[in-house]
């Protein structure tokens, strides 16, 4: 693999790759914590087991299923002691709050990658998984709830339909020039 893409020396990467289920957060942010030589979290996986079993009968989470959810997430993000060249988070963060307690939790410099797609894509790609707990009938909620982060100045946005070198490629270049 090629060297890691430059960051200044002191730069520590704090960054939540976001959207709805199925645009490919875990997918892109697997490959940008290899290509930034930085750990990576999926934000699936700091989900409380009751947080699951509610999604996998099928009912969205609340503002309250979510707050101790966020709230870990920015934890690790935050950790230097465990993540000292930084992390790389795979996290919906579909409203303004969300990511306003993501920023507030960390208290450095942190940074979102939005992958940007359409409702009918999403809902083929999350009706095509298997052994996730998230299905497809949820994805209309996940938009429903979205407020798209534009104008927020630490917000990077790609097309999640794009194909996958070129969203991974682009995110590189976007995430190493800003």
């Amino acid at each position: 693999m090629n060297a890691a893409p430059s960051q200044p020396e002191d730069a520590r990467l704090a960054l939540v790759v976001m959207g709805v289920s199925g645009s490919g957060k875990t997918t892109i942010g697997e490959r940008l914590a290899a290509a930034f030589n930085v750990e990576f979290i999926d934000g699936d996986a700091l989900h409380s087991p009751e947080a699951r079993a509610k999604m996998a009968s099928g009912k969205p989470l609340d503002d309250n299923d979510r707050w101790p959810w966020l709230d870990r997430i920015g934890d690790a993000l935050g950790d230097r002691a465990v993540h000292p060249r930084g992390l790389i988070v795979a996290c919906s963060a579909l409203k303004r709050v969300y990511r306003e307690r993501l920023r507030n939790r960390v208290g450095g410099a942190l940074r979102f990658l939005y992958l940007k797609g359409g409702k009918e894509l999403m809902r083929e790609r999350v009706g095509g998984r298997k052994g996730h707990y998230m299905p497809a009938s949820l994805v209309d909620s996940q938009f429903a709830a979205l407020e798209e982060p534009a104008g927020e100045a630490d917000v990077i946005t790609i097309a999640a339909d794009a194909d996958l070198a070129s969203e991974v490629a682009e995110a590189i270049r976007q995430v190493t020039h800003r």
